[in-house]
């Protein structure tokens, strides 16, 4: 079981960025799957989700309106498009799969972490 992130770069404020996370080992089509931010010296926290079919996506307060959580079952792999970036967007970008069920936004209810992916953005 393995989640891989991809995607991460620097890119000035405003900008976008496409980030995929695949997962190989098994399929995850019945599992609500996540996106999680850390920045240097803070928690990790929360940014989006979206359910095992794809049809119902939760997202952190900051991000809504800028951010799009995806999936495409077929390919195993998850995205999250970012737009409108903001400086305050830099982290490392963590995805992974909600294996417990105890709430979208619940960092404890997830497993299976991918090794994240930087991106940073510039003002």
């Amino acid at each position: 079981v393995q989640l891989q992130a991809s995607g991460g770069g620097l890119v000035q404020a405003g900008g976008s960025l496409r980030l995929s996370c695949a997962a190989s080992g098994r399929t995850y089509s019945s599992y609500r799957m996540g996106w999680f931010r850390q920045a240097p010296g803070k928690e990790r926290e929360f940014v989006a989700a979206v359910s095992g079919s794809g049809g119902s996506t939760y997202y952190a307060d900051s991000v809504k309106g800028r951010f799009t959580i995806s999936r495409d079952n077929a390919k195993n792999t998850m995205y999250l498009q970012m737009n409108s970036l903001k400086p305050e967007d830099t982290a490392v970008y963590y995805c992974a799969v909600d294996l417990y069920g105890r709430g979208a936004t619940s960092l404890v209810s997830y497993g299976y972490w991918g090794q994240g992916t930087q991106v940073t953005v510039s003002s």
